[in-house]
């Protein structure tokens, strides 16, 4: 079956029905992971929060789902997607129920860091879908499964307000977000009754070690351990942001042991770095075991510039619409935003469905060009204008944005199998690190400068893409009773 002809609607395929049953985990985790956000507003006047407190909330939603990407994808290489996803949905119910419960700032400061867990789902379901799908497939069916799923953060913008209405009364906020739990933990109940790791009868490969990714040479272990470094830096910017030098939660000597925490969980990782690769220093991996690290590094970048740059304007494109337009109200700021998020649902599965057709390389270097390009363009917006053709080049440039991040995990399940957890949970940080990185940016620079430094990250992401080398043949792994199998790749 070509990539063209892939029908979604099938669910006698049972490649469809798992693509479908992970689609809705992913949805259901975005949705629970970002129910607080339609009713900050809310919430402020509740607890009478400063603008520091809510700028703070909204950094500790995002600030531990760096690590837990990176920690998820190596437990699902190992306990694989269905065990994995369907206990994640369920924990994750605990902290939402806790937040709701929440009766000051700091509870809701603890609750809203813990959730930022459930943001690592995502990767889960990169492997799964992987598992299920011929690589001419593959790039279709992660693009809907990342479109689609990360459609769950904009339903609750949408939802939660008028169920919160609907609940009435001084806690409608609290049950509206508790139901999102509830939702999370019976559905986390479904996904392992229902979900499968592979079709019958296939093998499901698991890395020696999972602690660490395996690499194939000395050279391509300095380059994870490089590659791994800008993860913990980007935490030290959060710490440093949240301080006294920023936000102010909280002062020097708790700034201090989160910068002990963070310098830990480097040392920690930089060791298990070693202990899964030392023998790597004196030779390389077998040829079947060997695969270029390039590969995930250029991927890292590539989803910083696209998944780094969506988070980032999101978060500050309904305030851009409201002080560069007059007549543009709050209201009206939000529904013109809103644009740039929708296109998520057609452009990532585009970007996907494009690299099935035309190859990885060419399509991650044409969405991210013209990711450069859109950033250019919104660079020029100003109050001369017609908010509507300003909202046009916003969804314009989302739409490279989207797709570029659809075309990046087309590529990442054709790496290595095995791996595929891991490089899909280190991808996924840098996403994250990439919105961490340019909303630090925002808080020195104004809104067009801030898109011309987005523009000049993409011109040298554009330049690494084309040092990627286009999936090609097969690639060798080795099953539990230790027969070699080949997997299709391009």
């Amino acid at each position: 079956m070509s990539a063209e002809r892939l029908n979604l609607l099938n669910l006698s395929l049972p490649r469809i029905r798992q693509l479908h049953l992970s689609w809705l985990a992913f949805f259901i985790s975005f949705a629970v992971w970002f129910s607080h956000a339609p009713l900050m507003g809310h919430l402020r006047e509740v607890f009478n929060l400063s603008s520091e407190q809510v700028k703070a909330l909204l950094i500790l939603n995002v600030a531990l789902t760096i690590p837990a990407r990176v920690v998820i994808g190596s437990l699902v290489d190992r306990y694989g997607p269905r065990v994995v996803f369907g206990t994640l949905l369920m924990v994750a119910a605990f902290p939402c129920w806790a937040f709701a419960m929440a009766n000051s700032f700091e509870q809701l400061a603890v609750t809203r860091l813990l959730l930022g867990f459930v943001g690592a789902g995502f990767v889960v379901g990169i492997r799964l879908i992987s598992e299920w799908f011929p690589a001419r497939e593959v790039g279709l069916a992660e693009g809907v499964y990342g479109g689609w799923g990360n459609f769950g953060a904009f339903a609750s913008y949408v939802t939660l307000p008028s169920l919160a209405l609907l609940f009435g009364g001084e806690d409608g906020w609290r049950w509206a977000i508790a139901s999102t739990g509830a939702l999370s933990f019976l559905y986390g109940l479904v996904f392992l009754w229902r979900a499968r790791n592979t079709p019958a009868g296939a093998s499901y490969f698991k890395p020696k070690k999972a602690t660490a990714l395996e690499v194939s040479n000395r050279r391509d272990l300095f380059f994870y351990i490089g590659a791994s470094l800008p993860l913990y830096l980007a935490l030290f910017v959060i710490v440093w942001r949240l301080g006294p030098q920023g936000f102010e939660l909280y002062g020097p000597g708790t700034q201090l042991l989160a910068v002990g925490i963070v310098l830990t969980l480097a040392v920690v990782q930089l060791s298990q770095i070693w202990s899964v690769n030392k023998e790597r220093w004196l030779e390389p991996a077998p040829e079947q075991d060997s695969y270029p690290f390039k590969q995930v590094a250029i991927l890292d970048l590539s989803y910083f510039i696209t998944f780094g740059s969506e988070l980032a304007v999101k978060s500050m494109l309904p305030l851009f619409f409201l002080d560069t337009f007059a007549e543009v109200t709050p209201v009206t700021a939000g529904l013109l935003a809103s644009g740039f998020a929708f296109t998520n649902l057609i452009a990532r599965p585009g970007g996907g469905w494009l690299s099935d057709r035309i190859g990885r390389k060419k399509a991650l270097s044409i969405l991210i060009g013209g990711l450069l390009l859109g950033f250019l363009l919104m660079s020029q917006i100003n109050s001369s204008w017609p908010v509507l053709v300003a909202m046009a080049a916003t969804m314009l440039c989302s739409c490279f944005v989207q797709g570029g991040a659809g075309a990046v995990f087309a590529t990442v399940p054709l790496i290595k199998r095995r791996l595929t957890g891991q490089i899909s949970g280190m991808v996924g940080a840098y996403g994250n690190a990439g919105a961490v990185v340019f909303l630090t940016a925002l808080t020195f620079v104004d809104a067009s400068s801030f898109f011309l430094v987005i523009a000049a990250c993409a011109a040298v992401v554009l330049a690494a893409v084309q040092f990627l080398n286009e999936p090609k043949g097969h690639i060798a792994e080795v099953d539990e009773d230790g027969r070699v199998q080949l997997i299709e790749v391009g």
